[in-house]
Formats: C-alpha cells, sequence, structure tokens
C-alpha cells in the first residue's frame, strides 16, 4: 500500500447536466465537467465563460457615490487643486495607486500619492498622514484598496476641511466612514452587478468614469493587481485579467519590461502564473521590506533606464525578503518541534523580537504547510509591548469567527475565513493561544488534520488525449475560483518509473491501461521510486498537459499525489547486501522477521532500521503491532505454514523478500532414486560404514555433497533400512519393502524443495501470485470475521 499525503475529495458532478453542456456547447466531457463543478450548469452562462460571448464591462456609475466622485475630481482638476492619492503597501495597492494617479494625470491633474510604511504607521489612513496633506495644501485625498475602515481618519478629514473619497473592497464594517463618497461594489446600498472587485479593479472603474471609455491601456496593470490579491477570478475580474494577459503580452510599459527582462520572462508566453508567482511577489517585496514608493515609482516610469534601475532594486529587495522569510520559517519550525506544547497544540500561535512584520504572513503559510494547523505568527514590538501578527488557517477553522470571539483583545483585527491580521498587547498571546485551542478542541476532528486535494473530476486514461487538454484552455486564466484543474485517474500500471534530475528529485512513469499510455512527471516526487513495486495498480492526481519536445506533442500528466490501495511485494531475493536496499523500507512501522535463529548473527544488526523479531511463536506478545504493517523476511521459513501464518494473521500492506540464506546450507535438489540404489548397494557390498569418519570422502568421490549423504542415511534409518551408532551405519539383516515417501524427512524435503522452488527460484510474477492468494485467504477470512461479530 501508498498513502496519500492528502484527503482526496472528489466533487460530485450532475451527469445530466454535463451531457447537456457536452452536446449544447460541443466541449469534451471533461471540460463541461469542470464547468458544472464550478457552479456553471446554464448553457448561456458557461457560454460566456469558456467563450467570453457577450461579455462586457458594468457601467463604472452603477457603483455607489461614483457620479458624486467623478464629479468633485474633475472640479478639482478644473481649479488646478492639489490631490493626494492614498494607497496601500501590497501589489494591490501599488497598481491601485498607479492606476489612479495615470487617470489623473492624462486628464491634467496636480496629483501626488502617499503609501503609508507597514513598519511605522501600520495599514490604512492615519490621522498623522492626514494632518500632513493638509499641512502642505491637500483639499482632497481618494484612498485606493483602503479606507473602508478609516472611521477616525474620516473625522480627521472633515476637521481638517479635505474632502475624502474612498475607493475599497475590503469588507465593509457596520459604521462606515463619514467621506464625501465611498465607491465600493458592496457597498450596502450598492446595485452594482458585480461585488468581488479587487481594490485596483475599483480604481480601474473610477479610471473607466472619468475617461468616459474602458481604459484598456490600464487593463495590464488592473490584472496584475487582481491576481496577485487572490480575488475570485469570475465575472468581471476575470475580463479584467483576459484583457489584461492580453495586454502584457504586448504591453511597452518601461516598468513591466524591466522586470520582464531582469526575471528572464518572455513576454510572449505570459500567464496568470507569471503574475502570481514572478511580478507580484516582487511589488509586494518593496512594502514588505520598507516603503512601497518604488514599487509605484516604477509601474508610472517612462524611462528605460531609470525603470530598469528601479527594477533592479525591488529584484534585490525580494532576494532580501525571500533569505529573510527563510530564516524566520526555519526559527518558528524549530521553536515548534522543540516545544512540547506548541508541538501538541491544535491552534499554532508563535512569535517573537524582531521578525520581520512585512513577512510573517508568507510564514505562517509556510508552517499551515509544514504542520497543516491553523498559525499565527506574530512579531513582537517591547517598545510598545504590542504584536503584529498574521493568521492563515485549513479547511473547518474558520479564522475571521473564531478569533471574533476574541475581540476584548484583539484592539486591531480583521481578515476572512483561511486569513487575519491582528495587533495584541503582548501580554494578551498566552491568552489568545489559550482560547483559540480551546476552540479548536470543539471543532476539529483528527481528519481535519490531513491536507484536503479537491478534486475537480475522475477521468479515465482514454478520455486524456491532446484536444481534451488543448480544450481546459477554455477555462484559462486560472485563479480564486476558477483553480487550475486537477483530475484523479484511477487502477492504472506503471510501465516505466525512474527518477530524474541532477538530484534524483523528481519522478518520471509512464502510466499504462488497457494498451493507452499516459506520461507523468512528478517534481519533489522522486522518492516515491522506492515505495512503488513493479506491478503495483496506482490511482493519482495531477493537472494535465501538453508536452511539446522536438515538434511532437504528447499529453502528461504533472503528478501531485499517489495512492496505492493494495498491498505491495518488493523483491529483494538473494545475497543482495542489505545496505543497498534496507534504506528503503519505511522508518515506521517496519518488522524485521527471522525464522532461523542463527541468521540473527549473520546479519549487521545496525543496519537495520526496524525491530527485528525472532518468529517462533505467533502468538507471542507484543506482535499485534504488526497488523498492517511492513514486513521484511530476512531469511528463509522452515516450512509453507510458517508463513502462510504470518500472512494470514497479520494482513501486512508491503513485505520485503530478502530469505537470506548460507552458502551451500544443503543441495538444492533432492537425491533420485538411483542415488538412493547405489548408496543401499554401497553398503550392502562395504558392510558397516563410518559416515563420520569416511562421509565426505565417499561424497567427493561421487560429486555429492555430505549433506546429501547424511540425507539418505537419515531416510534409510527412518525406513528400518539401517542402524546408526556412533556414526557407524549398518544394513539391517531383514527388511521389508517401503516408498521413500514413508520417510518423515523425505517428505520435508520434498516440501522444502517445492518451498525453495515457489519464493526462492520463482520469478516476480510468480512470486507475486503465491502471497497474493495467501493475502485473498486472509482477507476472505477478516471479512468472514466481521460479519460474525
Amino acid at each position: 500500500m501508498l498513502k496519500s499525503k492528502t484527503r482526496w475529495i472528489v466533487q460530485k458532478t450532475d451527469e445530466n447536466a454535463i451531457e447537456h453542456l457536452v452536446k449544447e456547447l460541443n466541449i469534451t466531457p471533461l471540460v463541461a465537467a469542470l464547468l458544472v463543478n464550478r457552479g456553471m450548469t446554464e448553457i448561456e452562462e458557461a457560454r460566456n465563460f469558456i467563450f467570453s460571448e457577450g461579455e462586457d464591462f458594468h457601467d463604472p456609475f452603477l457603483l455607489h457615490s461614483m457620479e458624486k466622485a467623478v464629479k468633485r475630481i474633475r472640479q478639482a482638476i478644473d481649479e488646478g487643486e492639489q490631490i493626494l492619492v492614498y494607497g496601500d503597501y501590497d501589489a494591490d495597492g501599488v497598481t491601485s495607486t498607479s492606476v489612479m494617479i495615470t487617470v489623473l494625470r492624462d486628464l491634467g491633474a496636480n496629483v501626488d500619492f502617499y503609501i503609508p510604511n507597514r513598519f511605522t504607521e501600520g495599514y490604512g489612513p492615519n490621522e498623522e498622514a492626514f494632518r500632513w496633506a493638509s499641512s502642505i495644501g491637500i483639499k482632497l485625498i481618494i484612498t485606493v484598496d483602503t479606507g473602508i475602515a478609516a472611521i477616525h481618519e474620516a473625522n480627521i478629514a472633515e476637521e481638517l476641511g479635505i474632502d475624502l473619497i474612498i475607493t475599497d473592497h475590503h469588507e465593509p464594517g457596520p459604521i462606515l466612514p463619514g467621506a464625501l463618497a465611498i465607491v465600493h461594489p458592496n457597498h450596502p446600498e450598492s446595485i452594482y452587478p458585480f461585488k468581488e472587485l479587487a481594490g485596483v479593479g475599483v480604481a480601474f472603474k473610477v479610471a473607466h468614469a472619468l475617461y468616459g471609455r474602458v481604459p484598456e491601456h490600464l487593463v495590464d496593470l488592473a490584472s496584475i493587481g487582481t491576481i496577485a490579491d487572490l480575488v475570485p477570478l469570475r465575472g468581471e475580474n476575470r475580463l479584467i485579467v483576459k484583457h489584461g494577459l492580453k495586454k502584457l503580452a504586448v504591453t511597452e510599459r518601461p516598468g513591466l519590461q524591466a522586470l520582464f527582462e531582469i526575471t528572464k520572462t518572455k513576454q510572449s508566453d505570459i500567464n496568470e502564473e507569471t503574475i502570481g508567482f514572478v511580478i507580484g511577489p516582487r511589488l509586494n517585496a518593496a512594502g514588505r521590506l520598507d516603503s512601497a514608493d518604488p514599487a509605484v515609482e516604477l509601474l508610472l516610469s517612462n524611462e528605460q533606464q531609470e525603470a530598469l534601475n528601479i527594477a533592479k532594486e525591488i529584484d534585490e529587495m525580494n532576494k532580501e525578503r525571500q533569505a529573510i522569510v527563510n530564516e524566520i520559517t526555519n526559527e518558528a519550525i524549530e521553536m515548534v518541534e522543540n516545544d512540547p506544547d506548541l508541538k501538541d497544540s491544535h491552534v499554532l500561535v508563535i512569535g517573537k523580537e524582531g521578525w520581520n512584520a512585512g513577512v510573517i504572513g508568507i510564514v505562517a503559510s509556510r508552517l499551515v504547510d509544514k504542520f497543516y494547523r491553523p498559525t499565527i505568527v506574530l512579531s513582537y514590538d517591547r517598545t510598545t509591548n504590542l504584536a503584529k501578527g498574521s493568521a492563515r488557517s485549513i479547511a473547518g477553522f474558520d479564522l475571521f469567527r473564531n478569533l471574533s470571539t476574541c475581540r476584548d483583545i484583539l484592539p486591531h483585527f480583521g481578515g476572512h475565513t483561511m486569513a487575519a491580521g491582528m495587533t495584541l498587547n503582548i501580554d494578551d498571546v498566552g491568552d489568545l493561544r489559550l482560547r483559540l485551542n480551546e476552540l479548536a478542541r470543539e471543532i476539529l476532528t483528527k481528519e481535519d488534520f490531513v491536507p484536503l486535494t479537491a478534486i475537480d473530476a475522475v477521468i479515465p486514461l482514454e478520455d486524456i488525449h491532446l484536444e481534451s487538454i488543448q480544450q481546459l484552455r477554455l477555462l484559462e486564466p486560472y485563479g480564486m475560483a476558477n483553480p487550475k484543474p486537477k483530475v484523479l485517474v484511477e487502477n492504472v500500471s506503471i510501465q516505466q518509473i525512474r527518477q530524474i534530475g541532477a538530484d534524483h528529485k523528481h519522478l518520471k512513469v509512464i502510466l499504462e491501461k488497457s494498451g493507452i499510455q499516459l506520461d507523468g512527471v512528478g517534481f519533489g516526487l522522486g522518492n516515491y521510486v522506492q515505495d512503488i513495486s513493479p506491478l503495483a495498480t496506482v490511482s493519482v492526481i495531477g493537472e494535465l498537459a501538453i508536452n511539446e519536445w522536438n515538434n511532437n506533442r504528447k499529453p502528461q500528466i504533472f503528478l501531485k499525489d499517489i495512492q496505492i490501495n493494495e498491498w505491495q511485494l518488493f523483491d529483494v531475493r538473494g545475497n543482495r547486501p542489505l545496505k543497498k536496499w534496507i534504506k528503503d523500507v519505511p522508518d515506521t512501522n517496519s518488522f524485521f522477521i527471522v525464522f532461523n535463529e542463527e541468521t540473527i548473527s549473520k546479519i549487521p544488526n545496525d543496519e537495520i532500521n526496524g525491530k527485528v523479531i525472532h518468529l517462533t511463536d505467533l502468538d507471542e506478545a507484543g506482535m499485534d503491532d504488526m497488523s498492517g504493517g511492513n514486513i521484511v523476511l530476512l531469511d528463509f521459513p522452515p516450512n509453507k505454514e510458517k508463513i502462510e501464518a504470518l500472512i494470514k494473521k497479520y494482513n501486512p500492506s508491503r513485505i520485503y523478500t530478502y530469505f537470506y540464506q548460507r552458502q551451500n546450507h544443503f543441495f538444492s535438489t533432492i537425491p533420485t532414486r538411483d542415488h538412493f540404489k547405489w548408496f543401499y548397494a554401497f553398503l550392502r557390498k562395504r558392510g558397516p560404514f563410518n559416515v563420520q569418519k569416511f562421509g565426505k570422502e565417499l561424497a567427493a568421490h561421487r560429486g555429492w555433497s555430505l549433506e546429501t549423504i547424511d540425507f539418505m542415511s537419515k531416510v534409510f534409518f527412518e525406513l528400518d533400512f539401517v542402524t546408526i551408532k556412533n556414526g557407524l551405519i549398518s544394513l539391517n539383516p531383514t527388511t521389508s519393502k517401503r516408498d521413500l515417501l514413508e520417510s518423515t524427512t523425505y517428505q520435508e524435503k520434498l516440501e522444502k524443495i517445492k518451498l525453495e522452488n515457489e519464493l526462492l527460484f520463482s520469478s516476480y510474477q510468480d512470486l507475486k501470485s503465491w502471497f497474493d492468494e495467501r493475502m485473498t485467504c486472509s482477507e476472505k477470512l477478516e471479512e468472514e470475521t466481521k460479519q460474525w461479530t
């Protein structure tokens, strides 16, 4: 067997809805199933999603207060007022700021931007910044990607005579700021058709309203912020990103071209993953370590060399950010593993003075990946006695709901089900940990601590072909609420398997069923080579793609996880040194079986990574824990009954057959009747013969082994043909005719030879079949036992 790393959750699909989409839209069953799983069962909705037919941007004036906001902005432009765009320090905030600055400058505004410092000012508008703005004559502030919670700051703006326009997308609270205008898709009084715009999406709509047309030249920036902020890629967000990716492929924006150059990104190949893993992190890096201003300046730059210099600066910041994240992550992991209380916690709440508050959210995500538990990572500031934290969760534990029960010790807190941010007194951290763990113990089960993988569809091997994979592109771009599809391929064999890569960390396989093959690659799964036996039937999950090499195009699957639901045989028979294969036996739940006591002295104990058991009695105490484990047969069993009883009782998930034996421990074939006939005639002619003194000479003369002479002597003795005393063998004067099969020793030897042929000298396939028969009997017995108990 081979357990999957995660719990596979296969989405249930409506087969009738799938057939309907296949027929009406002329798409493959795979694409239809994915559409249904994403909630699109109606023909028109599905058609619009995959073909973008009839899609257009919504009227921006449907947004609450848009008309009032545009009127005030135009007034400021006409009167030459200085305008301040107040943004946020993440990629969404940076692109939102850039979009708003661009449209205002295009319209002739006197405008500048302000982004608070994460470390000295924190998130969102603050009173000190507003008072500074007033001091330099600012009369209009426009927030982007922030401001919906700035109740106090809105009052300060009013007091200072500043008109405040808030454009934001974060969850509105029960009380809204007293701003001149609040442009928010989810405003309580909003009639806007789409509620899930990113901050840059809202800024883009303001630009749409100000220009009086869709600002296609800004859609590249809007798509970056939309993807980076992980908002659902459906509705207008999907439209922004689809347009934006096309624009990015040809954009002449110096700042973006500079980023492409330093990251060696081929502009024509840009997709949502390029933004998510290459562009977005670099735009985020500046605000995570210091001021986010360089990121805005990069996107607004009109000069190639200036843009390249800033891009290099930001790239270095990103490298520094990566190093800091790795350092803090390693520290945090060590703290958890060395603290029994933390290690056993249902919710990890961990903090330290000096940890960079700009990257602790990334660290929290890393810890969730490592330990799969809800996690809060805190940065302590002893001068203020405050802890600033970021939280990430797992399925089944709603962070926002559970943290909301702790509001009395969380003066600043916000977030949603899977992520949150907070500030609290350091003295209250212990109380927060205690409360959250009590809640988690009530809510979470043991199963909840096993990671989940959502599987979009179960697909037979014959349905994976170039056409079906090509049609998957209709679902692009992928992102939140429209993830890259993961499919399950069940019960296939592995025709080829090997490790690839310079360090052998990766896996290359060829899956096969009914003559149909599929190439598979598993990055970071190289160790599975030792966990998959030659005839195993496997199920895999992964992402489908087309492999193009030397003008050849073939379907392939990028493997994410592998599962084997049947027992496995690993054949290491012969004198192959232990050290060559023993490392492949799992470290846990492995039992090394020795049938013959003398074997123990022959096997280097320091090479064995498990429990060595000298098997004399199956009922001996302490062996029940072998059930379902990995059994390693170090030497050869004395009889068939012994090994059959072992297999039937413990029903192992893996069997490793080593069957160590001394060379020449016994003859490998049974003596023929001619052997016995000659030896009997020799004794009759020679008379009493001293086997102890002259047995070796006789064996050498005949080309036999001494064991052959001893064996035939014992058989003759059991049949009353001879007497043996002090090594002297003599024929009995009177004997009756008897068959060799009447000798117990002869019968045992026949059984031994048969067992050797079945277990030692058989092919892998025959050996597997031999064990299969016994395992099947064991499974049937177990099922019958369950029925009667």
